[in-house]
């Protein structure tokens, strides 16, 4: 048996592609954080982004990567739709966050929306007309260890990592970057600086159910082509990412470590057990990523983490123009 076929190398391989799905609903969630909103629904975005991708991906004309491309682009937008609904809750009508994130996911999750969508399209059972297959990015698969691990993934493992990239630089090199970390840290003097408060706060929520919808197509597109109901299809990523942006301290680099992380634990190992005919109960498996969840806050929760790196002052509060 060759090194890149061993149980560690098939772990790291499949931890990052179980974890691009986390990394991009994390990389959402950051944002909509970043600029003050708590967004709990990101689980039903998910599953909602996962059906939509899937339905267009089996719909849309004309050769195979613009079909995908189509799918990515309505399953971000469908979760966009919904991350719209949020921000109109919790902007405009200031609503409780905690509630209209858990409505949400309650609404659109595994016996809500996504389900009904998915009956309604007929897409249980489907077999995919097509899927998002790995690359050999340089001919460079077979390069002990390294090889299958990052250069042998599909196209969206890429584009998370372009992504995480593009939002470390545009919160931390950028002017838009630093407002939008005024408006989650102090609302009133960003607003006293002439920064709109709403409108940055609906854009990135906006950005962030699209991110959330494309980590959904990670699912029905790459990683287990097709859709099946319920929760299973997602099985609490979402909730995962929401925890990893506390256990990142809100950085977009420290996403990309702890999602794969996260992305071993809940598929990359169980799958590489599996495919090496080794027997460990699934139940052990399946509690491993929310076990590793409760420690992760526990530790993040310390007072030292949250007077070096924490939340952003105004998360979770509603900001009234009044109130200043």
């Amino acid at each position: 048996m060759s090194l890149n076929d061993s149980l560690t190398v098939s772990v790291l391989a499949q931890a990052v592609a179980y974890g691009t799905p986390i990394l991009f609903a994390a990389l959402g969630e950051l944002l909509a954080e970043r600029s003050g909103v708590l967004n709990l629904g990101v689980e039903g975005m998910m599953l909602v982004g996962a059906a939509m991708g899937f339905w267009a991906m089996q719909k849309a004309p004309g050769p195979t990567t613009l079909a995908l491309l189509l799918a990515v682009a309505t399953a971000a937008f469908a979760a966009l739709v919904m991350s719209a609904v949020h921000a109109f809750l919790v902007v405009t009508l200031r609503a409780s966050q905690i509630v209209s994130g858990l409505a949400l996911t309650i609404f659109a999750g595994g016996l809500g929306l996504s389900s009904y969508l998915g009956n309604d399209l007929g897409l249980a059972d489907v077999p995919p007309r097509s899927q998002l297959g790995d690359i050999d990015v340089f001919g460079l698969k077979d390069v002990p260890v390294l090889g299958p691990v990052l250069f042998h993934q599909s196209a969206l493992v890429y584009a998370s990592w372009a992504a995480t990239i593009l939002v470390a630089l545009y919160l931390a090199r950028t002017r838009l970057g630093l407002n939008v970390r005024a408006v989650g840290d102090s609302p009133g003097a960003a607003d006293a600086m002439g920064i709109n408060v709403a409108r940055y706060r609906y854009a990135h929520v906006l950005a962030g159910g699209a991110l959330a919808g494309i980590g959904g197509a990670c699912y029905s597109l790459a990683i287990t082509p097709g859709w099946t109901a319920g929760d299973s299809l997602v099985g609490g990523a979402g909730w995962i990412a929401i925890a990893l942006v506390i256990f990142s301290f809100w950085r977009a680099e420290l996403c990309l470590i702890g999602a794969y992380l996260f992305g071993g634990l809940s598929g990359g190992l169980p799958s590489a057990l599996q495919a090496h005919d080794y027997t460990v109960t699934p139940e052990f498996l399946n509690a491993l990523p929310y076990l590793m969840t409760v420690v992760v806050l526990v530790i993040v929760s310390t007072g030292l983490a949250k007077r070096r790196l924490g939340a952003p002052a105004a998360l979770g509060l509603p900001y009234v123009r009044e109130e200043r």
